[in-house]
């Protein structure tokens, strides 16, 4: 299989809908907030360069005057929310992903955070760290982006404060999760939050019954569906409200199916040179090439 380094954006799905995608790309050294229209971008005449700000504004996205164009096959995507204020994860939320690791399935949520250093727009390189050279995996889940500031969000109500889903690739390091009862030294490392292509913004879309595929070098290591979810979308909005306030443009990663790396057998884990495509129908394929950490120095 041919890479590249960077891939070709995809809007693939067998259900892709008439729902608004909202992107963010850089073109011409300024990040611009756009919509995706057929295979073009659309910028959006706004000061803000990222979502959190965008919709903490209240302005209405689908409403904002139009910019300049650009093709999709030409643009260099970025992560939807660049700079999320958190990242929260949920663990063991597929039965199958909870059978396969021999665990009871939950009886409420099991809450992580991510780093936000870890996020990383479609095309970006997935570091392969010499100090976890054997034990960096990928998990493809389902994303909620929220909307607006909430707290004691009902879960009849969840649906409000959503802005939209994207497609986040929950990259965790095997041996540094298992090591630390929180995962988050294990789940934040830079580039370990693969999030995009878009995010899908529509009252419409259903998160619920979502054909989730994810592959390695083309091979199919995940295949499942969001109805599989033991807390669904609003469950988790709802639970996670009642302990705290949830501002705008906060990415929730909804759990990974049955089928990482670390329970094949033998297991099958990222490597440099690897390329690791997540498919969610309606929202589109989020792909991301593997390769060695660069060298740096100490700051």
């Amino acid at each position: 299989m041919t890479k590249s380094a960077r891939a070709r954006p995809s809007r693939q799905g067998r259900d892709y809908g008439p729902y608004m995608f909202i992107a963010r790309h850089l073109r011409e050294s300024s990040v611009r907030i756009a919509l995706v229209d057929g295979e073009e971008l659309i910028d959006l005449e706004t000061k803000h360069d990222d979502l959190p700000g965008l919709l903490a504004s209240k302005a209405p996205i689908g409403e904002l005057p139009s910019g300049e164009r650009t093709s999709l096959s030409e643009a260099h995507l970025l992560s939807p929310v660049g700079a999320p204020p958190a990242i929260l994860a949920v663990g063991l939320n597929y039965r199958a992903h909870a059978e396969e690791g021999g665990r009871d399935v939950p009886t409420t949520p099991i809450i992580f955070t991510k780093h936000h250093n870890c996020i990383v727009g479609p095309g970006a390189g997935i570091h392969i760290p010499e100090v976890a050279s054997e034990m960096v995996d990928y998990e493809g889940e389902l994303a909620i982006i929220i909307g607006r500031r909430c707290r004691h969000v009902p879960r009849d109500r969840a649906h409000e404060v959503i802005a939209g889903y994207s497609i986040m690739n929950d990259v965790s390091v095997r041996d540094w999760q298992r090591a630390s009862p929180t995962m988050l030294m294990g789940k934040s490392w830079d580039t370990h939050g693969p999030l995009g292509p878009w995010m899908v913004s529509d009252a419409s879309f259903d998160p619920h019954n979502r054909q989730l595929t994810t592959r390695v070098n083309g091979e199919i290591r995940q295949d499942s569906n969001t109805d599989d979810l033991i807390f669904d979308c609003f469950d988790i909005v709802h639970h996670l409200s009642t302990a705290f306030t949830l501002e705008p443009g906060t990415v929730i990663a909804t759990g990974t199916p049955a089928g990482v790396g670390l329970f094949w057998d033998p297991p099958r884990m990222l490597s440099p040179g690897d390329e690791v495509s997540i498919t969610i129908d309606g929202i589109g394929t989020l792909t991301n090439p593997v390769v060695s950490e660069p060298k740096t120095q100490l700051l």
